[in-house]
Parts: C-alpha cells; sequence; structure tokens
C-alpha cells in the first residue's frame, strides 16, 4: 500500500479543494477491479437464474458494502470503467449520504455486476466475503497493517493490506481469479498502469 498512500497523501488536499470531496482507497480499488474485470470478463458476468446460460457485461456497476445504522446495505456505483477517481469517491460519498439518511431507493442498489466490501474500516487483518447474487464475485478489503516484507534482499516495514477474492467456481476457474487479483494488486500498487492500458 506504500504507493497508493503516498500517492493519496500527495493529493487528497487538492482534490478536497478543487472537488469538495475526501481522496480515500475505495477509488483506487474500484477504477483497479474495473480495469480488473474488462480483462477478466468471467469474473463480472452472471449465470443465468435458469442456469443454462452465460450473461457477460460490457460494463462494471460495482456494489459497494456500506454499513447503517439499521444494517448493511449494497449500493451501485454505475459504470465506474468510465469513472475518474474522483467521479467514483462523489458518487460513494453520494450514496453513502443517502444510505445514512435511509434514503436509499431499491433502484440504487440493483444492477450490480461486482461487489467491494471494506471489513478494514473495522479493523478485519482477513476474512472471506459472501458472494452477492446474482454476481459471481466479491472483492474483500482489509485493514492496513505493518509488517515486515523482502525488498531488494532486505527486510523492510510496509504497510500491507490482504484481499479476498470469492466467486461462483461454476464460472470462474482459479486461473481467472489469481490473474484478476494480480490485475487489481498491479493497478492499485501503481496507478500508472491504468493510463498506459
Amino acid at each position: 500500500m506504500s504507493n497508493i498512500m503516498e500517492f493519496r497523501k500527495k493529493h487528497k488536499d487538492a482534490v478536497l479543494k478543487k472537488h469538495d470531496v475526501k481522496l480515500g482507497f475505495m477509488s483506487a480499488f474500484m477504477k483497479a477491479s474495473a480495469w480488473a474485470l474488462q480483462q477478466e470478463p468471467a469474473v463480472n458476468a452472471f449465470i443465468d437464474p435458469d442456469g443454462k446460460h452465460i450473461l457477460y457485461h460490457d460494463y462494471v456497476n460495482i456494489s459497494v458494502a456500506v454499513a447503517t445504522p439499521r444494517g448493511l446495505v449494497v449500493p451501485v456505483v454505475r459504470n465506474v470503467e468510465k469513472m475518474s477517481y474522483v467521479d467514483i469517491e462523489n458518487e460513494i460519498a453520494s450514496l453513502g449520504n443517502k444510505a445514512r439518511n435511509g434514503d436509499l431507493a431499491i433502484e440504487d442498489m440493483d444492477g450490480g455486476t461486482f461487489t467491494i466490501s471494506n471489513g478494514g474500516v473495522f479493523g478485519s487483518l482477513m476474512g472471506t466475503p459472501i458472494i452477492n447474487p446474482p454476481q459471481s464475485a466479491i472483492l474483500g478489503m482489509h485493514g492496513i497493517f505493518e509488517r515486515p516484507v523482502a525488498i531488494n534482499g532486505k527486510v523492510e516495514i510496509r504497510p500491507m493490506m490482504y484481499v479476498a477474492l470469492t466467486y461462483d467456481h461454476r464460472l470462474i476457474d482459479g486461473r481467472e481469479a489469481v490473474t484478476f487479483l494480480r490485475k487489481v494488486k498491479e493497478a492499485v500498487e501503481d496507478p500508472r498502469v491504468l493510463v498506459l492500458e
């Protein structure tokens, strides 16, 4: 998480001043996920309720788990693949406010193709999120903790986050799941890869 933390630290004040929104980590994970989902379309697909057809999407609508006083809700940020970090943060803030005020409509929670859940805000180290049907996969983000890691043959302390992907094995094999996670990791660690694509 070193690079994305440095990126956030460098730009958060300017983003807040210009756009009146806080730059968090969720936008980085959502943008990275959208990029990875476009490259691994099975992770963004559904198995039709009849169980006979697979439905692929050429768009990425990410459901975001939000804790409210009345329980967990999962509003949808639509067309994330076309959004900037700032656009994503604005939409998350808007949906989060609606959720906390009890103003979410059914339409706000319908149509997600993939879900991200951030247990890290509650201090989780690891966990396995549950798929949000009819979706085929969910990404679980967890807390950021300092850990010893090997960097160029030396042990250094770095901020690390465990992420987990729960997926429907009827549609997604380990190759697609691991490739998806590697791509998310790559785009979070170095957001410049999103521009190069």
